[in-house]
């Protein structure tokens, strides 16, 4: 060996390709960041924290994940991108050492009726695979085990060109699927009272039709007045056999009314393909009030709620269907998959298997392959995505998650750090945005941003180790060790709301009273069956109020102030004073900028290039026409007013010339639940998850209620924000209403006048209930797993 060798292998020089261990982030402006400019080391388990609002999902998601997704999508050719999402290049000056990102969000799966947990994480189609190879009797490929698939078949003649001459040649197809054809794959029938679509005594033209949106007025009046299938100025119940049936029931067919082409579809049809394929919670509420009120669901009595066809459940291995594979607990399936031993589908086997047990310990083995994923909570949506990601061979990615322990009991959450740590130690970075002090216990690295929410935030104030976050100062930092005590006393109960037998999903026959007049908080381990407790036998009850973690629906034109109900007030006291239409005070209506239709900015799509979107030349992006500006109240006019904070706006609506009780009212219900710094006209699409959630809390405060359910209120909000939500909730209790409330955090739990635990485990190991009593019995009696979370978090 030479010398030269002999010196290089004792200490060879650091490699270029090893010194690109940092992201560099400089200068990120998106949505309130203001120039922020960090560097987190790469392959370590970075938590960025800070109040709701402050800017932690614009950094990780709007500007790190963001580019880096839009950089993949550029290494595809145009014709691919074209069919992509189009990703606009974040507001920064300076992103360096980005890897591939994974986004794990807490999006709510889709609520397509057909989505189901087993179809959205692949489980499903290994499933229909393995019964194709091994169910006896063999009836067909995996489709015919597919509740998506309809068997149909065909016979005719096609036409076929051949060596320049045309032939017609016979052809049969026949495809073999599983659906039920009674249900049509769904799983449920429904059965429309048609006293409820129309009153018979009034002719179309008098508006005998009560369905949402089907006026004379509009497009389907001129449908309607025109199709020449019935007379629309006679009244329906005089109608002939033939005219009601093409009312009600006839199929698509091509008209021509005043010389326009248009389709005339029965109005049966019609509500089923626009509202009732679609899930119920996805619909705007006025139009879910109708079908709650037109329609009633039952289980399809041919496939018994399987979606499944008799031929497809048939089919068995060892004497199980897939129908009844899929019905099974998860951790139950896991166990009958793993007896299963046959060498010609062993790769099939070994996927599937790993599959299951990744349910199982993620925490979501009480879960089955059949539930709906549009049932599946903010939190259970999220750890389902993460499954794909846990066996997975990818190293040297970036990992994003937004608040992995949601809906997680603080027994779960110690799962949890582990399959962080898992994916960090395989030499993976991860970036986690998080509230919880266990979650930001185990980071290598703190990102505290802040010092407040919006236009007050949007700075990092800390970057370091935990320990020197705790040391910091900042408000993250004070509150990191807070700890809630038990109250000395607590609150006698007005009365009690009695449930009886409920056995919705796992609960076994539970009878329980809820104490009325007080604070009672629900908890139990993910999956003991607390949301089917509450929203299966109080919910729908009169006079209760239930706030749930549904997404707010919006775009970019929506806003608090439209979200709320405010610019309503806002817009008639403005019209009033100046003795105009309200509509002009509307950017959606006539007051509109004609320039960029009250948007604001003018978008230019660029096909499979981001689109650009500047700022409108002629409003400025006021989204107004100039002479509705020149219109005043108070001495501001309506874009002055959306662009005030609420804090700003409540002390103007509360007296003077510009006085509305209306707005004041809501504007107060803002401030409630600690939204002061938002505009009245920040897009609802810039909003956190915390910011919308309170959003939601501040809209049902108004509504007139005794009882109100709140399905973990603490979703994305920071340890300080905790203690406002408190003493709302105390307030509500002391104006004599009833609060129920499903959470884990244990500030929560603490501050509850009675606590209901269910348990012991979750899925067929819950479902009863566990203790029922005051919090400091909880804690005394330490019988079950929160009282012994609880016990340690109180210090007692």
């Amino acid at each position: 060996m030479t010398k030269a060798a002999r010196k290089n292998t004792q200490g060879p020089a650091t490699h270029a390709a090893d010194s690109h261990d940092r992201i560099r982030v400089h200068g990120a402006r998106e949505n309130n960041l203001k120039d922020v400019s960090v560097e987190l080391p790469k392959r370590r388990l970075t938590v960025f924290t800070g109040v709701s609002g402050s800017g932690k999902s614009s950094l990780v998601f709007g500007t790190i994940a963001a580019e880096s997704q839009r950089l993949i999508n550029e290494t595809y050719s145009a014709f691919v991108q074209g069919f992509m999402p189009t990703l606009s290049r974040p507001e920064v000056d300076v992103l360096d050492g980005l890897t591939t990102a994974i986004i794990v969000d807490q999006e709510r799966m889709g609520a397509n009726p057909r989505s189901t947990v087993g179809t959205a994480t692949d489980a499903n189609a290994m499933l229909r695979i393995l019964f194709s190879r091994l169910g006896k009797p063999h009836i067909g490929s995996p489709q015919a085990f597919s509740f998506n698939v309809a068997s149909i078949s065909g016979a005719g003649a096609v036409t076929v060109e051949r060596a320049g001459r045309t032939v017609k040649e016979r052809r049969s197809f026949n495809v073999t699927g599983g659906m039920c054809l009674r249900c049509e794959g769904m799983g449920r029938v429904s059965d429309i009272d048609l006293t409820q679509l129309y009153d018979d005594s009034k002719s179309l033209n008098e508006g005998a039709l009560t369905i949402p949106g089907y006026s004379m007025d509009g497009w389907y009046g001129r449908i309607f007045s025109g199709c020449g299938f019935f007379d629309p100025d006679k009244p329906i119940r005089k109608y002939t056999k033939r005219e009601l049936n093409d009312l009600l029931y006839k199929e698509p067919t091509k008209i021509k009314v005043d010389g326009i082409n248009l389709t005339y579809e029965g109005l049966i049809p019609k509500i089923q393909k626009s509202m009732l394929s679609k899930d119920a919670e996805a619909l705007q509420p006025h139009i879910r009030a109708f079908v709650e009120r037109a329609v009633t669901f039952a289980t399809c009595p041919e496939c018994d709620g399987t979606r499944l066809s008799a031929q497809a459940r048939s089919s068995k291995i060892d004497g199980l269907s897939i129908a009844d594979a899929c019905a099974m607990q998860i951790s139950d399936l896991a166990e009958w998959v793993k007896g299963l031993d046959e060498p010609s589908v062993a790769p099939l086997l070994e996927s599937l298997r790993h599959t299951l047990d990744s349910f199982v310990e993620i925490g979501l083995g009480y879960l089955s392959l059949d539930r709906p994923s549009g049932t599946l909570s903010g939190g259970e949506a999220q750890r389902t995505k993460m499954i794909r990601h846990l066996g997975s061979s990818l190293t040297d990615v970036t990992y994003v998650f937004d608040e992995p322990t949601i809906g997680l009991h603080p027994h779960d959450i110690q799962r949890m750090n582990n399959l962080l740590l898992q994916l960090r130690d395989k030499g993976n970075t991860v970036l986690v945005v998080e509230h919880k002090p266990e979650a930001i216990a185990i980071a290598d690295h703190v990102v505290d941003l802040g010092p407040r929410a919006g236009t007050e935030g949007g700075e990092v104030v800390f970057e370091g180790t935990v320990e020197g976050l705790r040391a910091s100062g900042t408000l993250t930092g004070r509150h990191l060790d807070d700890r809630a005590a038990l109250k000395p006393s607590v609150r006698e109960p007005s009365g009690k709301l009695e449930v009886r037998g409920a056995n919705k999903h796992n609960l076994r026959d539970v009878d329980v009273d809820i104490p009325l007049g007080v604070l009672v908080v629900v908890t139990g381990v993910a999956g003991s069956g607390k949301s089917s407790l509450i929203h299966g036998s109080v919910s729908g009850r009169d006079g209760v109020v239930t706030v749930d973690q549904g997404a707010i629906k919006g775009s970019r034109r929506s806003n608090p102030a439209t979200y709320t109900g405010l610019l309503e007030p806002i817009r008639k006291a403005f019209a009033k004073a100046n003795g105009v239409k309200p509509a002009l005070f509307s950017a959606n209506s006539e007051g509109a900028c004609p320039a960029c239709n009250g948007a604001g900015v003018i978008y230019t799509d660029l096909a499979m290039m981001a689109g650009v979107a500047t700022t409108c030349e002629e409003c400025e992006g006021k989204r107004f026409q100039a002479e509705v500006l020149e219109y005043k109240l108070g001495g501001r006019d309506i874009s002055e007013v959306l662009a005030m904070p609420v804090a700003e706006a409540l002390p103007f609506f509360a007296d003077g010339e510009s006085k509305v009780p209306a707005a004041h009212k809501i504007l107060t219900h803002l401030a409630d639940v600690g939204l002061g710094y938002l505009t009245l006209g920040q897009p609802l699409t810039t909003l956190s998850g915390g910011e919308r959630q309170r959003l939601k809390l501040a809209t049902h405060m108004g509504e007139k209620g005794g009882v109100y359910v709140l399905d973990e209120p603490t979703t994305g909000l920071h340890l300080a924000d905790v203690e406002q939500l408190l003493a709302l909730l105390d307030r509500l209790v002391d104006a004599g209403k009833s609060v129920i409330v499903i959470e884990h955090h244990q500030a929560v739990m603490a501050h509850a006048d009675w606590i209901i635990d269910l348990g012991p485990g979750a899925g067929h190991d819950g479902g009863s209930i566990v203790f029922e009593g005051t919090p400091a019995e909880l804690v005394s009696k330490r019988s079950t797993l929160t009282g012994e979370h609880l016990a340690e978090y109180v210090g007692s």
